[in-house]
Parts: C-alpha cells; sequence; structure tokens
C-alpha cells in the first residue's frame, strides 16, 4: 500500500458521487420515457376527437431531480376543452410541479412527524437538495381528501367504542381553543405473545352540526356492515356530558363503561395515602361500581383539605348518575346470549388520544382548516384510506393487495428505453481507465 501513490475517495465520497449521477440518470431516463409514451398515446388516439395543437414544456419535481419534457396538448373536438392526454394515463392532475412520490413522501413525513419544516428538512437529507419547502408542504395537505373503503363487515355481534375530546388551541389572541371530539371503533382484541393489538380499528373526528352520537351512527352504518337493529356497542368514555348522551341515544342498544383510567386517577390523587385507598382499588378491580360509591361515601370527611373534599363530592355525585357503567361490560353481554370469550377490559381511549395529541399538542396552535386537514391526514395514515391529493393520490396506505400487472408490451418497451438511455450516461466512465473512480464505476456498465 506504501507504493500506491493512487488517492482513493472515501466510502462517503464514492456514495456521494454514484447517488449524483443517479439522480441525473434518473431524469433522463424518466424524461425518455414518459416522451415516448406521450408519442405512443398520439399515434393510438382517436384522432376524430382529438385535435393535436402543440407541443407544451413542463417541469416535473421528483425524488431525483427536475424532470423536463414535452408534451402533447390536444383539443377534445366532442368537449370542447383542451386536454393534455399523457397526464390523463398518468393518472396525474398537475401540469407540472411536485411528483405523486415526492408528494406522497412529503405528506407522511409530515403527518407521522412533528412538523412540516422537519418533513422539509428531512427530504433536504435524504436527498441533497431542497426538493420542497414547508409552506409547500402545508398548501398541499389543506388539499387532501380520504378515498373511502368499501363497507368492512362485523364479524361479530358486538363493535368496541373508545371516545375522548382533545383540546386543541387556535391561532390570534383572544381565539379560543376547541375540543375535537373522536371516536375509536375496533372488533376486539388480537393476542401475539404479550403484545395484544385491537381488531379492525377505525377512528371517527366529528365534524358536522348533527348531535355526536346520531352523527357516529351515521359513520358506521356508511363504513361498516352495521345494523342497528342486530349489532351492539360497548362504548368506553368520561363522564363528558356529550359522551354519556349515548345512554340516552342508543339506549338498550349500546353499555357505557365510565373508563376506569379517569376514575382510578381520580381516587388515586385523593387517597393516595388513606387507609381505604386499598379496598377503594379493590372495589373497582371487581367491578363493583355499589361497593366503591360505599367506600367513597365513608371517606366524606376524613380528607384533609377542603378543596379535596370538594372534589370527592363531585367525584361521588358523578359516578352516582350511572353507577351501572362502573360495572362489567360482559355480564351485560351475557344477559343478550352473547359470547364473552377473548373479550378484555375497555380503557384504550387514552392511548388513541395520544397519537393525536402528539402531532396537534406540545404548544402547537392551529387554524381550523389546517387541523381540519391534519385530522384528516391522520386518519388516512392510522386507517390506511387513500388519500386524494393535489397532484394525484396517495396509495401507500392501503392494505395490501395483489399487485396489478402492466401490459407485457409496455414493460418490455420501457425495459428498452431505459436501457439506451442510460448506456453511455455515466460520464466518467469515457474517462482514462486506471483512475480510482473508474474503477469503482466500471461495474455499472452493465447498468
Amino acid at each position: 500500500m506504501q507504493k500506491n501513490n493512487t488517492n482513493y475517495p472515501n466510502l462517503k465520497q464514492i456514495e456521494q458521487l454514484v447517488w449524483r449521477m443517479l439522480q441525473e440518470t434518473f431524469s433522463v431516463v424518466m424524461k425518455s420515457v414518459l416522451e415516448e409514451m406521450d408519442q405512443q398515446i398520439a399515434e393510438e388516439r382517436d384522432k376524430k376527437r382529438y385535435r393535436l395543437k402543440e407541443k407544451r414544456t413542463t417541469t416535473i419535481t421528483s425524488l431525483f431531480g427536475d424532470i423536463q419534457l414535452e408534451r402533447n396538448y390536444y383539443k377534445d373536438q366532442e368537449k370542447g376543452e383542451y386536454v393534455y392526454l399523457l397526464d390523463r394515463y398518468l393518472e396525474f392532475g398537475g401540469g407540472g410541479g411536485l411528483s405523486p412520490m415526492v408528494e406522497e413522501a412529503a405528506l407522511e413525513m409530515a403527518i407521522s412527524g412533528p412538523s412540516y419544516r422537519k418533513a422539509a428538512d428531512m427530504l433536504e437529507t435524504l436527498l441533497g437538495y431542497r426538493v420542497i419547502s414547508h409552506e409547500t408542504i402545508r398548501q398541499h395537505l389543506l388539499q387532501i381528501s380520504t378515498i373511502s373503503k368499501e363497507r368492512q363487515p362485523v364479524n361479530g355481534s358486538v363493535l368496541f367504542v373508545e371516545v375522548d375530546g382533545l383540546y386543541i388551541k387556535r391561532q390570534r389572541k383572544g381565539k379560543k381553543g376547541k375540543e375535537e371530539k373522536i371516536a375509536a371503533i375496533h372488533q376486539g382484541w388480537e393476542i401475539n405473545g404479550k403484545r395484544v393489538s385491537l381488531k379492525n380499528k377505525r377512528h371517527f373526528v366529528y365534524r358536522t352540526n348533527q348531535p355526536f352520537w346520531e352523527a357516529f351512527e351515521d359513520f358506521l352504518i356508511e363504513n361498516f356492515e352495521y345494523d342497528p337493529t342486530v349489532h351492539k356497542l360497548v362504548i368506553n368514555g368520561d363522564g363528558a356530558g356529550w359522551i354519556t348522551a349515548c345512554r340516552e341515544y342508543f339506549k338498550g342498544r349500546a353499555f357505557f363503561s365510565i373508563d376506569r383510567f379517569h376514575v382510578a386517577r381520580e381516587i388515586r390523587s385523593l387517597f393516595r395515602k388513606h387507609p381505604r385507598y386499598r379496598q377503594m382499588q379493590k372495589a373497582l378491580a371487581s367491578y363493583d361500581g355499589q361497593k366503591l360509591l360505599s367506600e367513597l361515601n365513608s371517606a366524606v370527611g376524613t380528607l384533609e383539605t377542603e378543596a379535596q373534599e370538594e372534589c370527592l363530592a363531585q367525584l361521588i355525585g358523578h359516578l352516582e348518575k350511572y353507577p351501572e357503567a362502573l360495572g362489567d361490560y360482559r355480564e351485560w353481554l351475557k344477559k343478550h346470549g352473547i359470547e364473552t370469550k377473548g373479550m378484555r377490559p375497555m380503557g384504550s381511549a387514552e392511548a388513541t388520544m395520544s397519537v393525536f395529541a402528539k402531532r396537534l399538542k406540545n404548544g402547537r396552535s392551529w387554524v381550523d382548516k389546517g387541523v381540519s386537514a391534519m385530522m384528516t391526514g391522520l386518519v388516512a395514515f392510522l386507517d390506511k384510506l387513500s388519500l386524494k391529493t393535489l397532484f394525484g393520490r396517495v396509495e401507500s396506505w392501503t392494505e395490501a393487495k395483489e399487485e396489478k400487472k402492466l401490459p407485457r408490451r409496455f414493460v418490455k418497451k420501457m425495459t428498452s428505453t431505459i436501457k439506451q438511455t442510460t448506456r453511455d450516461n455515466l460520464l466518467y466512465l469515457k474517462n482514462k481507465a486506471n483512475i480510482p473512480i473508474y474503477k469503482t464505476l466500471k461495474e455499472l456498465t452493465g447498468f
């Protein structure tokens, strides 16, 4: 090695160089493929209907850089409008701008990450250039809408519902925040070793002027093969009035279970060092609502401060409105002849809210349109729904399905075009054969 005077590049330098060259090659290949496809469309079109007017230049920002291409512009004689037939075949709604993959990557990073700015920075770090600004990502997110799935079958007799509210700050001085009402629906539990997951989980975000539970049941009918005369609901939530209204709306069709996490937290804050605390815990754990209320009433007058006594009075008054909500929903289901094997205690509302809170809270404030768009994106991400976007659609979150096969003729033609375009496109291979970078890239000649 000491006799070798050649200065070899390190791995990072080689990787950066190859990446830049492949970016340039990608743009050339994509331009050739798209323009050749456009020419083929021109030859096969209905020439009586689509009259070729001219070629127009457009620029598409892709994951590998800008792609400039010329595509044919037609007049549709039948409808009297002007169209790019290439865009129709590509299912691409934009006359330039971001490619669908850039748009999809940016939206996914913005939705699952901490901020729009961080999403733009991550793409720049990954690709090596500023592919999109944080404001452009925000504008694209504001335009999204979900594409509905087919109605899901209800595999049993019960749908489980976890419901809670999430307080979100609003922008502008003096503008009050607003509670977003969210429900998570699932069809039971799946156990894999120590891990427990919820089956077929979907999310409902309240967005209408209807009463909450009326809008919620409309959502069930639209998205599930739900029959109000057949299926029962088990609803878990805190004691907020809009949540407990489910008892009146559904009557005997639903069981309202008070969220045990909230009850346990309030009892712990008041009685952690109290001699009756252990008995209260046991009563709550055994779903004995009457015993728990008896223990709480017996503790009246034994707390240290007036503020604690007032909190205890509010808790008792709250629980006395619906003592049956402290009971075990499985006993209620058994009375209706429903098998409860494998059913677990309710209580995933907090986990559901934490997913939304991670992106929407933490000191952030929003305009109404912005928070609505972000929640649409979050629900699509969590429920694997397709999104209609400004320049196309995001389908990477949809459930796995058999990949659609492209026509063999098209694949063969595209392969030929790619080989022909990339041949001699790596300029470094035209340099002297004894330099290190030539040796490094020589293996790419078969690409």
